[in-house]
């Protein structure tokens, strides 16, 4: 269990700043970036199969499933094709900065980006660090290694001056990889986990968490507008397409109507878990159980959505000529094209649609079609029961706020509507002035081991856990 290069819209979004890893000059404590997404491959359905089964399988490594002990021992699990939903932006690191293009995933907590000397899953005409062209690194002197449920990331803990939108953050740590497997697709250098502390493998603050922490942003939000190509033909889809926006310290309003629905964190922060407290199907409502099952990690580093098997039969019950899966397509659910789908979530407030659109997964023959929601492994941690991605978030704009700690949403304007399957050049990330710089401070360490609390992912998925060392996924 990412994901997530950026495009302006010249014309769309002339109010957002045209600088993606740091903003051109300005006095504005908030900022916001430009977000792309990657294209949308043709795929056969083999592919489609085994990206399902693999998405499925991810998850549960990210989260924790009850048949991790294969992921405990290092299993991991690759991922075919998983363009479709991830999302990136950039950052700039070292001094002089060097921009990179970094996947923005909120279920996970750690910054890393390629090594000047990676050998392995990294692309030689992407963006790479080199501590010696830095004079302000810092080597940590301890190994990284994060295991995603699409890939691994290993290489070595550095600190260095991270710059992102307007904000700079002196002696950020994150992880510089020597080897990469599975998810690391050009123009892609990185992943930018925006999570909390308590879930980060490093245990290091995350850079998002240090400017909050600090008042470095005008407002304690971060928020997201992503976009939507499904629907477009695999043959109009361009590399890159524009992918919305990014905010961090204030909220872009010409994005949202109405106003926004704040529901607190149901346990300690980690992952950012709402409780799941309705759920129509077909104008159904389906009976909701109680307890962690019901929970919900809000994850933009998921493409789809996933939930109790129990449940997901309920769900596709009210779907007449629905089936469940076998062989690949295991844990997820058939049922005719020509049915349109119509489903909403509601987490405490509001109930959101999801678009037919998003809950077709794809098309596996002339009349069957996969639905977006699959059966996750149970004991997911966090104490979640649910995982929402970019199935349900395409269809709001969302805010992961610092404090109170919760997750809002409001319904998408026509502006951010209209920006859906519009086709537009990728512009080179930017490096410009800072507005705003921070200091991070040193993460909770002891004898050179990582201390993990009861909710971490080290503590129940790894035994004799090594230093740094995590599963998660994208």
């Amino acid at each position: 269990m990412f994901s997530s290069t950026l495009v302006i819209f010249s014309s769309l979004l002339c109010h957002l700043q045209a600088a993606f890893a740091v903003p051109g000059p300005s006095l504005i404590s908030g900022q916001s970036i430009t977000l792309s997404r990657r294209q949308r491959t043709a795929r056969t359905v083999e592919d489609w199969a085994a990206w399902a089964k693999n998405e499925r399988e991810a998850l549960a490594v990210k989260y924790g499933g009850s048949s991790l002990s294969k992921r405990s021992q290092g299993m991991n699990l690759i991922t075919n094709q998983n363009s479709d939903d991830i999302y990136f932006g950039s950052i700039a690191i070292g001094t002089p900065p060097t921009a990179f293009h970094v996947i923005l995933d909120t279920g996970s907590a750690d910054l890393w980006v390629a090594d000047a000397n990676c050998d392995t899953g990294c692309s030689h005409n992407d963006t790479s660090y080199n501590p010696a062209s830095s004079s302000t690194f810092q080597n940590l002197s301890r190994p990284f290694s994060a295991t995603y449920g699409s890939g691994r990331a290993a290489g070595d803990l550095f600190s260095d001056v991270v710059q992102m939108a307007g904000f700079s953050v002196n002696n950020q740590s994150f992880g510089s990889v020597t080897e990469t497997h599975g998810f690391l697709f050009s123009p892609v250098s990185g992943l930018l986990g925006l999570g909390w502390q308590s879930i980060a493998v490093s245990k290091e603050p995350p850079f998002w968490q240090t400017l909050a922490s600090k008042g470095a942003w005008s407002e304690p939000v971060m928020g997201f507008h992503i976009t939507r190509y499904v629907f477009i033909d695999d043959s109009n889809a361009q590399f890159l397409e524009p992918g919305g926006s990014f905010t961090m310290g204030f909220l872009n309003s010409s994005l949202y109507t109405g106003s926004i629905d704040y529901q607190d964190l149901v346990s300690t922060p980690g992952f950012w878990t709402l409780p799941l407290t309705k759920l129509t199907i077909q104008g159904t409502t389906v009976s909701l159980p109680s307890g962690s099952a019901s929970r919900a990690a809000i994850d933009t580093g998921t493409s789809l959505i996933g939930g109790p098997a129990s449940m997901l039969q309920n769900i596709y019950a009210q779907i007449p000529g629905s089936q469940p899966g076998t062989g690949d397509w295991q844990g997820y659910w058939t049922y005719p094209c020509n049915t349109t789908v119509n489903l909403t979530i509601s987490f405490g407030g509001p109930s959101w649609p999801v678009s037919p659109t998003d809950f077709q997964m794809t098309q596996i023959n002339s009349s069957t079609c996969v639905g977006a929601f699959f059966a996750s492994k149970p004991g997911i941690k966090g104490g979640a029961g649910w995982l929402i991605g970019g199935t349900f978030l395409k269809n709001v704009f969302s805010v992961f706020r610092y404090s109170p700690p919760s997750v809002g949403f409001a319904a998408l304007s026509e502006d951010a509507l209209s920006m859906n399957g519009v086709d537009g050049p990728p512009p080179t990330a930017t490096i410009g002035s800072i507005a705003t710089s921070v200091t991070a401070s040193p993460g909770n360490l002891t004898s050179g081991r990582v201390v993990w609390t009861s909710g971490s992912v080290c503590g129940s998925l790894l035994v004799g856990c090594a230093v740094a060392v995590g599963v998660l996924l994208l």
